[in-house]
């Protein structure tokens, strides 16, 4: 397409756009979109909620199913899945815009959060330790974790910051975006939530990438920062080393630690592997998981559960929902012509998509056990809701497609130097090839 071709396309575009202002006609550009990607995001979330409740059942009540009632957590994880799907509602049908505009203020109100909860004078009943991070905020008959939402902040914050600019095509142009990742993942390091915190840092590298970043400078801070790894060793504290001192003997196949760090992934590893193919029966299922004592087996550990229960094929099936979640998030960035909404979807599947992904690596044994949650599966309400507010924000981009004229949102060519126009050298296609370095 040439220029005075693209030119001349959107010159129709906006007469199309004020015929059918005058008309008193809403264009069609305007209207909402029901039919679209995101609704693969819905299903998903449906699915591996749903599967959630169910495995958490099977966790906590010993007697087979059969029964009218839940055990009391199942019965409340169901609870909360209503409350996220009513949540993701109300998030998707206003335009996602809104929720950008209102980026700042959040991040600001989640930051503020944060630091309460590592105020020392906070009393214990409203903020009390547990497995030595103060993560939680005690708020009656629930409590809220202010890492959880921080997420979603974090993303609408960086999309606005990205939206329109392209200094971030400099490496000295990725100081501001890793700055506003700074301070949310120093202070959820601090609380101590390592786990949570290291989920910032691959999803700010997607929105970067979606962005148009140019992946040469994002591999140099990636390979500075493995070098630096080991001089961040001791900073750690003693059982995050531990933890990697497990992990390292699990390889070397010593069990020496099997009753003691060990344990807790050993025993998830055994209950996965006693699945075989299909799993086991209901009450088959309860009795080895009851009598195992696999820790929070309700909660950061629920896949070593499914598995057990439904075995090989029940594993495939969470990772087959997960994977329609992202096509459903990816398809939906892709379709987007807002650089705004690309940027959303990308960041929050993201998120997903690497929590997904340690937290089954803690399961199987290949990564150590940093306490993440499995999104949308595990036991917790803070953690429910804002998978289901991810869903919503997803559906939000697919539901209010952009209207002309359109802005080009990054189309870049890989050696522009400068370009022209506010996004750089257009490279003459939609979105930018992840496949060749910039």
């Amino acid at each position: 397409m040439t220029l005075l071709d693209r030119d001349a396309g959107l010159v129709q575009a906006a007469a199309a756009l004020v015929s059918g202002s005058e008309s008193g006609k809403t264009p069609v550009s305007a209207s909402l979109a029901p039919i679209n990607a995101a609704w693969l995001c819905v299903v998903a979330s449906l699915g591996l909620a749903l599967l959630g409740v169910h495995a958490i059942d099977v966790a906590q009540q010993l007697e087979p199913a059969g029964r009218a009632d839940l055990a009391s957590e199942a019965a409340r994880q169901l609870v909360f899945v209503i409350i996220g799907l009513i949540a993701a509602v109300l998030v998707a049908l206003p335009h996602y815009k809104i929720a950008g505009y209102l980026a700042w203020p959040a991040l600001v109100g989640c930051i503020g959060l944060l630091v309460f909860l590592l105020v020392p004078a906070v009393p214990t009943s409203i903020v009390a330790p547990r497995n030595g991070a103060r993560a939680w905020i005690d708020v009656g008959p629930i409590d809220f974790q202010p890492s959880e939402v921080t997420k979603i902040a974090f993303v609408l914050v960086v999309a606005m910051y990205l939206r329109f600019r392209r200094k971030h095509r400099t490496l000295r142009g990725l100081v501001v975006p890793g700055l506003i990742a700074a301070v949310p993942v120093g202070l959820i390091t601090l609380q101590p939530d390592l786990g949570t915190s290291s989920l910032f840092v691959p999803a700010l590298f997607a929105m970067l990438i979606a962005a148009g970043a140019k992946l040469r400078h994002l591999g140099l801070i990636v390979l500075c920062a493995a070098l630096a790894a080991p001089a961040a060793y001791p900073l750690l504290k003693d059982h995050q080393k531990e933890r990697l001192v497990a992990m390292v003997l699990q390889f070397q196949g010593d069990t020496s630690t099997a009753g003691d760090i060990n344990y807790q992934s050993l025993t998830a590893q055994r209950l996965i592997g006693a699945g075989g193919a299909g799993g086991h029966e209901d009450a088959t299922a309860r009795t080895l998981i009851h009598y195992n004592r696999l820790p929070e087996r309700h909660n950061d550990m629920v896949f070593a559960v499914i598995v057990n229960r439904f075995g090989f094929v029940g594993g495939l099936v969470v990772l087959g929902l997960y994977g329609l979640w992202i096509a459903g998030a990816l398809l939906t960035a892709g379709a987007c012509r807002d650089p705004l909404g690309r940027i959303i979807a990308v960041g929050l599947c993201a998120f997903v998509f690497a929590q997904a992904v340690v937290n089954i690596g803690m399961n199987i044994g290949v990564l150590p056990i940093i306490g993440i949650t499995l999104p949308f599966v595990s036991y917790g309400g803070s953690s429910m809701v804002t998978s289901w507010l991810m869903t919503g924000l997803v559906m939000s981009v697919a539901l209010h497609p952009a209207r002309p004229p359109y802005r080009p949102s990054f189309e870049y060519d890989d050696d522009d130097r400068g370009g022209d126009g506010a996004y750089g050298k257009s490279a003459g296609f939609g979105g930018r090839a992840l496949t060749r370095v910039g």
